[in-house]
């Protein structure tokens, strides 16, 4: 006589229908998901780097060419020596610019030794192309 698997009577593991199919498949999704977003989080913190290496070169492009501004001010005494772009092509700096303008104040009568002209001079300064564009701004006075 056999037994019956519709019974009882029947032992416990004949009734199993197979559940380890279902949770491989339900923890094999939960784990492609975590790795998918694990993967947009990597890529979002390089591009994040990537950027902020960027906006410090463009700080220090700007702030060198605030100083050549300045020393070209200091020997001229009027903005006349000031270039409108300096492109840097060495170093770190490589593929940068800066954008400079000067404007002079009308002289103004000051006691003690000096000139009596303020200059402001303004560098932008800007580095990398498209998403990666980075510009940062340096604004100096000088008498």
């Amino acid at each position: 006589m056999c037994p019956d698997p519709r019974s009882h009577s029947a032992p416990a593991f004949g009734r199993q229908q197979g559940i380890g199919l279902p949770i491989a498949l339900f923890v094999i999704t939960v784990l492609a998901l975590l790795v998918a977003g694990m993967a947009q989080l990597q890529q979002g913190t390089g591009q994040a780097v990537s950027l902020q290496v960027q906006s410090q070169r463009a700080l220090h492009a700007a702030e060198s060419g605030a100083q050549l501004a300045v020393a070209e001010v200091l020997d001229a005494a009027s903005c006349t020596g000031v270039p409108a772009v300096q492109v840097f092509s060495v170093g770190g700096l490589r593929g940068c610019q800066a954008a400079l303008s000067c404007a002079a104040t009308a002289p103004v009568p000051l006691g003690g030794s000096g000139g009596n002209q303020v200059f402001t001079l303004v560098s932008r300064g800007q580095c990398g192309t498209g998403n990666e564009l980075a510009s940062r701004v340096v604004e100096v006075g000088v008498r």
